[in-house]
């Protein structure tokens, strides 16, 4: 039953979220239609760069916690990942927004970035000689740079306040991936492209890697929520 982990690690981030889509308070569902478009251009994204990694081994998959389907030299449950945990993060991100309908993090996410874009893009270059820090920590900063040109600081705190929330899943789940319950990883890192750091088994880079996909996510899925609503407006 082991290979199946890296599988119910993915069905188990998008169960709850899914079964509460359709709560009518929420009604995430119906959000769908900004949602899925915004997911499926950062999935496309995500993808190349994975695929990239794994073919220059900056990290691979332990064969042991797979179903066996490949493709493009990733396994099916790497390609789920990219659907399953941005659905979470966004279903996240909105139900805080109904909880909290206030913007209590406006000036707070205006600080994170100003401050994360210059250390990001200071380790970015100081560790060249690793991959996985340079070129994650340097997508991260162009991300929150574009995210600033083009939306300002109009989404910025939601999005902190939701990046904040999903590291306690986030570590959880990537914990076990890691390695954090079982003798061996389910994703292994070449410690030689990254900085060794590590938050219980979790490389601190994927922290920055997991801020970058879900700021992607929240970016394109306000940008198409808010051109339907313009379209609807239009049309009444």
């Amino acid at each position: 039953m082991e290979k199946f982990l890296y599988l119910a690690i993915n069905l188990f981030t998008i169960s709850f979220p899914l079964i509460r889509s359709f709560e009518p308070k929420i009604r995430f569902a119906s959000k769908w239609v900004a949602l899925f478009p915004a997911i499926l251009l950062t999935a496309a994204f995500f993808l190349i760069w994975d695929h990239w990694f794994t073919v220059i081994g900056v990290w691979e998959f332990n064969p042991r916690y797979l179903v066996g389907l490949y493709l493009l030299q990733m396994p099916l449950e790497e390609w789920l990942f990219f659907f399953t945990v941005p659905f979470a993060c966004v279903f996240i991100y909105e139900v805080l927004i109904y909880f909290f309908p206030k913007d209590h993090f406006k000036t707070a996410g205006k600080y994170f970035l100003f401050l994360m874009i210059p250390i990001l893009l200071l380790f970015a270059f100081i560790h060249l000689d690793k991959l996985y820090t340079s070129v994650n920590f340097l997508i991260g900063a162009v991300a929150l740079g574009l995210h600033w040109i083009i939306f300002k600081d109009k989404y910025l705190g939601r999005f902190f306040f939701a990046y904040l929330v999903h590291l306690i899943p986030f570590i959880i789940c990537n914990g076990i991936l890691t390695g954090g319950l079982t003798d061996e990883a389910v994703v292994i890192y070449n410690n030689q492209e990254n900085l060794g750091i590590r938050i219980w088994t979790v490389p601190i880079e994927d922290t920055i890697y997991s801020m970058t996909l879900l700021l992607m996510n929240v970016s394109l899925f306000e940008y198409f929520r808010s051109r339907k609503t313009i379209q609807e407006t239009i049309s009444y």
